[in-house]
């Protein structure tokens, strides 16, 4: 049988961003760290380690067993509940935030009710209509969607996030103009994103006034934010 993998960078952790890729509908061929979904994780990976590094960040890139969500068996949030109680089990209880693309992004969100979750940040999510949300209550959600999306729909990532609103009022989403589902085009303002969340919900670093400005909108203007080169470049 199949075993998920666990990649970690940092020492003497306080806190933790665990990675989650993106994946198939259904599949039960073995997910490796050559897939490009896996591949697609790696700069953020790398990003968090160097900036984070210094305040005790731990970051943890997962591979799923299978490359597919399978349901109705779920199969990535599987994992990601076995990756979350390793790293309790080995570091200790310590504050988590998921950040995660694609199917990943839909792994996180169904994870939130994980008792160390503090936030999600949710790239490109793929979600479906009437999925859960009541597992964010009391947490943090960011989502991020780009204008040129062909893979997952940004109506029903908008939609989620109307809904989370309903359980939990620290919800923001930004709208990454000119760029789609590989996260290329934009590529270092997707990083900072992410950097300036988790580090921002972690208590790392204040969280910066244009995420904490789009939590404050009301909806819709909170959940339909352009993604500024000003806010998330640098």
């Amino acid at each position: 049988m199949s075993t998920p993998g666990l990649r970690e960078r940092g020492q003497r952790p306080t806190g933790v961003a665990l990675l989650l890729h993106g994946g198939r509908a259904r599949s039960h061929e073995p997910a490796t760290r050559a897939n490009l979904t896996y591949l697609r994780m790696v700069p953020f990976a790398r990003d968090l380690a160097r900036y984070g590094r210094r305040h005790g960040l731990l970051v943890a890139q997962l591979s799923y067993r299978y490359r597919g969500w399978n349901a109705p068996d779920l199969d990535p949030v599987t994992d990601t509940r076995w990756a979350l109680d390793r790293l309790r089990d080995k570091h200790g209880e310590l504050p988590v935030v998921l950040v995660g693309h694609s199917m990943g992004g839909r792994a996180a969100l169904h994870a939130a009710d994980d008792p160390d979750v503090l936030g999600v940040c949710a790239l490109a999510p793929w979600t479906e209509p009437g999925e859960p949300v009541a597992q964010l209550a009391g947490k943090s959600l960011l989502m991020a969607h780009g204008d040129r999306e062909r893979w997952t729909d940004p109506r029903l990532s908008y939609d989620y996030a109307v809904r989370a609103k309903a359980v939990t009022d620290d919800v923001c989403r930004f709208e990454v103009h000119g760029d789609g589902h590989a996260m290329l085009r934009r590529a270092p303002e997707w990083t900072r994103l992410v950097r300036s969340f988790v580090l921002g919900r972690l208590d790392y670093e204040p969280m910066p006034g244009w995420i904490a400005n789009a939590v404050r909108e009301p909806s819709p203007r909170g959940l339909r934010v352009p993604l500024s080169l000003e806010g998330a470049a640098g």
